[in-house]
C-alpha cells in the first residue's frame, strides 16, 4: 500500500489493511461501544473504498494503464493536447480517487468514523490507528498525488486549500467541547491531518525545485515520524489508566495523574506540549517546516491561519494538563504501572525530547529518504 506503483496493488494493499483494521476496532465483542464503532466504520470504509476503486478505474480508462508513471505521462499529454484544459472525466477521476484518499487520512468532511473508531476501539488498537494506519494512508497519499496525478495539480490545489482548513477548523473546534480523552486526541489528530496538507498545498503549488517543494516534502515526512512517537506516547498514558472498573478514557479520570504518577504525568506533559509543537521537543519541527514552505509558496494566509489553530490546539492541551497537575485526585492510590509500559513510555519520550534536541540528524534522515539529498 505504502509503496506500491500500481493501482491495482495500491487497492488490494489498502483493502486488506483496512479489514484488518475493522476486526481490530471491533475487538472487544462484548463492549457495545466497540462493536457501534466496528460497525460505523466498516459501512463508511466500504463506501468510501468503492468510490476509491470508482476513480482508479476512470484513471485506468482515461490513460490504459495501472502504473502511476504510465498514468502522469498519460495526462500530461492529455492536458498538453487540449491546450492545458482538463478533461471533465479527469476532473471526476481526480476528485473520487481524492474522496477515498481524504477518507483514510481522516479529514473533514470525510472524518465521521475516527472519533468513534478511537473510542470504541481498545486504548492499544486506538494508538496503533493513530500511527501505523495513518502513516501508510498518507504514504500512498503522496504517491498518488505527487506522481500519479501531478498533471492535474492545478485543479486539486484549490481543493486541497478547501479540505485544510475545513479540516483545521473543524477538528480545533470540537477538541474545544471534549471531555473524552480519546475523543478528544481523535479531533487533535484531525487537526495534524490539516496541517500536513497545508504542507501538500505549499509543495504542489510550486515547480521543482523550489525551496517551498523540498521544505513541504520534509515537513509532511517529519511530521509523520515525530507524531508516531508523540501520540504513541500520550494514548499509552491513556492505556496505562485502564484499571478493573475505569475505563481511563475521560478526563475526569486523569484527574490528579501527578500525585499518583508523577513520572507518567511529566511524560504526558511532554508528549502533550510536542503535539502543539512547543519547542525544543520533536513537534515544532513538523510545523516549522510545513509554515516555511507556506511562507515560501507565497500563502501567507494560510500560513497565519495555521499559527492561530495551532494556540486552539495548545488550549485544549492544556486542559488535559491542568487535570493532571491542579485538579484533586479521586482516587488517591498509586497508580501500578507495567515494565511494558514503562518501556513503551521511556521510549517514545526519548524520542520526542531527542528528535526537538537534535533535530539535524533525522532532518538529513528525511532528505535522504526523499531521494534529494
Amino acid at each position: 500500500m505504502a509503496s506500491g506503483f500500481d493501482i491495482v496493488l495500491i487497492f488490494i494493499g489498502l483493502e486488506l489493511m483496512a479489514i484488518s483494521t475493522y476486526v481490530l476496532v471491533g475487538f472487544l465483542r462484548r463492549d457495545r461501544r466497540s462493536n457501534e464503532a466496528a460497525l460505523k466504520y466498516l459501512l463508511l470504509g466500504a463506501f468510501s473504498s468503492g468510490i476509491f476503486a470508482y476513480g482508479l478505474s476512470l484513471l485506468y480508462g482515461l490513460t490504459g494503464s495501472t502504473d502511476l508513471g504510465a498514468i502522469r505521462q498519460a495526462l500530461a499529454i492529455q492536458i498538453a493536447q487540449n491546450a492545458n484544459h482538463v478533461s471533465p472525466v479527469a476532473v471526476i477521476a481526480l476528485l473520487t480517487t481524492a474522496t477515498g484518499l481524504f477518507f483514510k487520512i481522516a479529514a473533514i468532511p470525510f472524518h465521521q468514523w475516527l472519533p468513534d473508531a478511537y473510542e470504541g476501539a481498545p486504548t492499544s488498537v486506538t494508538g496503533f490507528m493513530s500511527v501505523a494506519v495513518k502513516a501508510a494512508a498518507w504514504a500512498m497519499l503522496l504517491r498518488i498525488f505527487l506522481w500519479g496525478l501531478y498533471p492535474l495539480r492545478t485543479v486539486y490545489v484549490p481543493l486541497l486549500i478547501c479540505v485544510s482548513i475545513l479540516t483545521m477548523t473543524g477538528a480545533n473546534l470540537a477538541a474545544l467541547t471534549q471531555n473524552n480523552l480519546k475523543r478528544l486526541l481523535a479531533y487533535s489528530s484531525i487537526a495534524h491531518v490539516g496541517y500536513m496538507l497545508l504542507g501538500l498545498v505549499a509543495l504542489a503549488s510550486v515547480d521543482y525545485p523550489a525551496p517551498a517543494f523540498f521544505d513541504g516534502f520534509k515537513g509532511i515526512l517529519l511530521y509523520l515520524l515525530v507524531y508516531t512517537f508523540m501520540n504513541l506516547g500520550a494514548f499509552a498514558v491513556v492505556t496505562s489508566l485502564r484499571q478493573r472498573n475505569v475505563i481511563g478514557d475521560e478526563i475526569d479520570d486523569i484527574a490528579g495523574l501527578f500525585s499518583r504518577a508523577p513520572t507518567e504525568a511529566v511524560l504526558m506533559l511532554i508528549f502533550l506540549l510536542s503535539l502543539a509543537g512547543i519547542p525544543p521537543l520533536a513537534g515544532f519541527y513538523g510545523k516549522y517546516f510545513i509554515f516555511l514552505s507556506l511562507m515560501e509558496s507565497g500563502h501567507y494566509l494560510l500560513a497565519s491561519l495555521a499559527v492561530l489553530y495551532a494556540v486552539f490546539g495548545l488550549y485544549y492541551y492544556m486542559r488535559i494538563a491542568n487535570a493532571m497537575f491542579m485538579s484533586e485526585a479521586m482516587d488517591k492510590t498509586r497508580l501500578p504501572i507495567s515494565v511494558a509500559m514503562r518501556v513503551t513510555l521511556g521510549i517514545t519520550a526519548f524520542a520526542t525530547v531527542v528528535i526537538g534536541i537534535f533535530p539535524e540528524r533525522f532532518i538529513r534522515l528525511v532528505t535522504w529518504s526523499m531521494n534529494l539529498g
